[in-house]
């Protein structure tokens, strides 16, 4: 098949930048409001995106990097089963902690969304970096950044191990006989490690496409050698093409050296566009939606997106960005935050509003030939396999990059006119993985 273009549609009920609530476009209640995201996810699968992708987090998000209108919202494995009842095709990829879940739980749900969606489900692989978080789980502060990445490995491991205790034919199912399955084909877990120890097996069956695809978003080296060894797809942020390029070629040489092979591991860096007919519309777009930032909420952005201690309150907006204190917070976005800060030589009111949108991904502001080109770009020189698109407001910002952005692409012959197939892995272009324990009892009759 030739190469294409992966895209995900990154669609938070409330919208993605953080005044988006305040656009008339946009319906202020969209975070709760089902009958919108049913909206967003049909509007998606229109454009034949690969997949719907939320994050999430476990603390209000009201008082930070979230914005006001992210303050309550849905959890997105419930959310997406009920999505996945009004679509076909298209996959969601829901976010889930390792630092505060344990593998059982994480297992069960996904492979219940895999089962439910017909095998369209994707776990996006996070170790949830806030203080925050952490006084809700009976801690007191947030664990070290090494801990939670050992601990986030080893829980990956507990849930394919777990994912694979049945195997794919278990199920007879014969009413004449009252055979309902073959038990040989039954396997428990039997795991004991560093963090968990679990028996298993698990009681929910594999889905359509074997189990949900991984996904994580980590560009620490911790984040980088835990996406090599495990991930599928990678969601990254870059604000240049030759940030994404060591990126993508680092990931695909740890991939390689590991023995996986790199073209089933799918870079995907995030992009915010604002798509005019021309470009002076889409610029006025985004000068529109700019005007909306109340600088309060432009400052807590600033202030979660560098590790929540970052007090600018006595600081001139039309000044430059302090320092931030070190936390153990996500060291690779903070480590950007600043990038973007120094490289334009931004205030601390430009800054938030540069980033309002896309929190450290790439904001582009054209004309749908103009942002084809960079996608097209960043695809085909090493920069990216695909693209995590954040539409800056909802619906309108989807709509326009559907309309106008999935047409040019198409014409140039770097996306898709159809869907491959039924499930996420197909669409994807990613192998069926084989379990583990059929494939060892078939090497073990090869061997005979």
């Amino acid at each position: 098949m030739t190469r294409k273009i992966r895209l995900g549609a990154f669609l938070p009920g409330g919208g993605q930048h953080i005044a988006s609530w305040r656009h008339p476009d946009q319906p202020a209640d969209g975070a709760v409001n089902l009958d919108f995201h049913i909206r967003l996810a049909q509007e998606a699968e229109r454009g034949l995106f690969d997949a719907y992708f939320l994050a999430d987090g476990l603390a209000t998000g009201g008082t930070s990097e979230g914005g006001p209108a992210r303050i309550a919202g849905f959890e997105p494995v419930t959310l997406f089963a009920a999505l996945s009842a009004h679509t076909s095709h298209l996959g969601f990829i829901a976010t889930a902690s390792t630092t505060y879940e344990e593998p059982y739980n994480t297992a069960r749900k996904f492979a219940s969304l895999d089962l439910i969606s017909g095998g369209r489900a994707g776990w996006n692989v996070v170790t949830t970096a806030t203080e925050a978080a952490a006084r809700n789980f009976n801690l007191d502060t947030q664990h070290p950044h090494a801990f939670r990445y050992s601990r986030a490995a080893e829980h990956v491991e507990v849930v394919r191990k777990l994912w694979d205790s049945f195997e794919d034919d278990i199920f007879i199912r014969d009413k004449d006989s009252g055979t309902f399955l073959d038990r040989a084909k039954l396997h428990r877990a039997h795991h004991q490690g560093q963090h968990f120890k679990v028996e298993g097996p698990l009681n929910v069956p594999r889905s359509p496409q074997g189990h949900p695809v991984i996904v994580q978003a980590g560009q620490s080296e911790d984040g980088r050698s835990l996406a090599a060894a495990t991930a599928e797809v990678i969601f990254t942020a870059h604000q240049r093409l030759d940030t994404a390029q060591e990126f993508y070629r680092d990931i695909k040489a740890r991939a390689r050296g590991l023995g996986r092979d790199p073209d089933h591991v799918l870079i995907m860096p995030g992009v915010s566009p604002f798509v005019g007919r021309t470009e002076s519309e889409a610029r006025e777009k985004y000068e529109e939606l700019t005007s909306l930032i109340l600088p309060e909420d432009g400052i807590s952005l600033l202030n979660g997106l560098t590790g929540g201690t970052l007090d600018l309150s006595g600081f001139d907006l039309d000044g430059p960005l302090p320092p931030a204190p070190p936390t153990e917070g996500m060291k690779s976005r903070q480590a950007l935050i600043r990038q973007i800060a120094d490289d334009n030589n931004f205030t601390i009111r430009q800054l938030y509003q540069w980033v309002a949108s896309a929190r450290g991904h790439y904001t582009v502001i054209g004309s749908a030939t103009q942002i084809a080109d960079i996608l097209q770009d960043w695809f085909e020189n090493e920069g990216a396999d695909g693209f995590n698109i954040l539409p800056p407001w909802l619906p309108t910002g989807l709509t326009d990059f559907v309309d106008l952005v999935i047409p040019e692409l198409q014409r140039r012959g770097l996306f898709r006119t159809a869907y491959e197939g039924r499930t996420l892995r197909a669409n994807l272009g990613l192998p069926f993985p084989v379990n583990r324990h059929a494939a060892a009892h078939a090497a073990a009759q090869a061997a005979e």
